[in-house]
């Protein structure tokens, strides 16, 4: 089975290629159940050679990327924990799609190393893919920094996010499955996960970034408070600005 939720966001949010390079950033849902030949095939096809898992450590099994390591690839784990007192207190009340946006600063707060590892992942030679368990929170908000930062228009990203909409019936069954004696341990708790986190809501992707430039001055500078040094921003600019946009920032 191959990788959901699977996509290379310059194709839909940039095919002009006025800001993004193709094939240089991935993003998908975690493999179900785990990769095989066919994800091998998969990420070959599309010349990834490094893979940016951000999911947190209660969240992985060992098998997950086996095979595609065996391939060569190389696997580097960025862990965003999706818990912790704040954010348990944000996912309580959280009710529209600006509180789903007020969780993923939240997150992107919460985890500055594991940030600034998968920029600096995403920086390295040939195409990267970030992934998370879904495909769309910390793989959306990861996603949404490095775009933002190649000066990807704000409603071009909301809209890549939000194309995971489509995907969450299969993601949902197949995280049903994974996750199937977890969800079963909460019953007598009842557990209630907030709608929006059920979503993909464009409004939670318009927060984000609005919150990302009126409180931390936009994603560079976001990205050197979580120690990406300047030259990994340079290098990454470099590797994945579209070829009209390097120049023109060369010309500058």
């Amino acid at each position: 089975m191959t990788l959901v939720n699977f996509r290379d966001p310059a194709v839909l949010a940039d095919p002009d290629g006025r800001w993004i390079r193709p094939g240089v950033l991935h993003r998908s849902a975690q493999p179900f159940p785990a990769a095989d030949a066919a994800i091998v095939d998969q990420l070959r096809d599309a010349g990834i050679r490094t893979v940016v898992d951000l999911r947190g450590v209660d969240e992985v099994e060992a098998a997950d990327w086996s095979a595609v390591e065996a391939d060569g690839v190389e696997v580097v784990a960025a862990r965003i924990q999706p818990t912790g007192p704040a954010l348990d207190e944000a996912a309580r009340t959280m009710t529209t799609a600006a509180d789903l946006g007020t969780f993923y600063l939240l997150m992107a707060e919460s985890a500055p190393q594991a940030v600034a590892l998968a920029v600096e992942a995403a920086a390295r030679p040939g195409g990267v893919l970030l992934h998370c368990a879904a495909g769309k929170d910390r793989t959306g908000l990861v996603t949404a920094l490095l775009l933002d930062l190649l000066g990807v228009p704000a409603e071009e990203i909301v809209a890549d996010y939000a194309r995971t909409t489509a995907a969450l019936p299969q993601i949902f069954e197949g995280l049903a499955v994974r996750y199937r004696s977890a969800l079963n341990d909460h019953r007598a708790a009842s557990l209630t996960i907030p709608a929006p986190l059920l979503e993909a809501p464009a409004g939670a992707m318009t927060a984000f970034l609005d919150l990302i430039h009126t409180r931390h001055g936009g994603p560079e500078a976001f990205l050197t408070h979580c120690g990406v040094p300047a030259d990994t921003l340079t290098t990454f600019r470099t590797k994945a600005a579209a070829a009209t946009a390097a120049a023109g920032g060369a010309a500058s």
